[in-house]
């Protein structure tokens, strides 16, 4: 099975963020910035909803951060059966400072002690597999 974003892209999608899985890919964690006013725009969209360009520059984002909010998984639903191993598992939406507060969706690496909120975090770029549907993963670990 091929493990690439684009063998496996999710139906229905506009296709904002297909450069973010593309980076990802690349082993780079890159986020949109509007060209024209600097604003950060994540989720992605084709435009910006500050100034209303249509250009945009995917900028390298340092991968560290604070925990905005978090949960933990303790069934595996039908997208996810993949992950039943795994379970249960924390799922961490992270406040980027270096994107102005972007907030980013991983799944917590290695145990989950120190998870809270305000928690500092850092994170790395799990390579495209079955268990994340083909794409590349956002992974944070708690900073200690």
């Amino acid at each position: 099975m091929e493990y690439e974003f684009y063998a496996h892209r999710i139906t229905g999608g506009i296709g904002a963020d297909d450069r973010f899985w593309e980076s990802l890919e690349e082993g780079e964690f890159r986020l949109p910035r509007c060209a024209d006013c600097k604003r950060w725009m994540w989720p992605a969209h084709f435009r910006c909803g500050q100034c209303g360009s249509w250009e945009q520059l995917w900028e390298p984002v340092e991968m560290s951060g604070r925990i905005y909010s978090w949960t933990r998984a303790h069934y595996a639903f039908d997208r996810t059966k993949e992950r039943t191993e795994d379970l249960p598992y924390v799922v961490v939406v992270a406040e980027v400072p270096a994107a102005d507060g972007a907030r980013v969706v991983g799944v917590l690496a290695g145990p989950d002690e120190g998870v809270h909120v305000g928690a500092e975090v850092r994170g790395h770029i799990d390579p495209p597999s079955e268990k994340a549907k083909g794409y590349p993963a956002v992974r944070w670990s708690v900073v200690n």
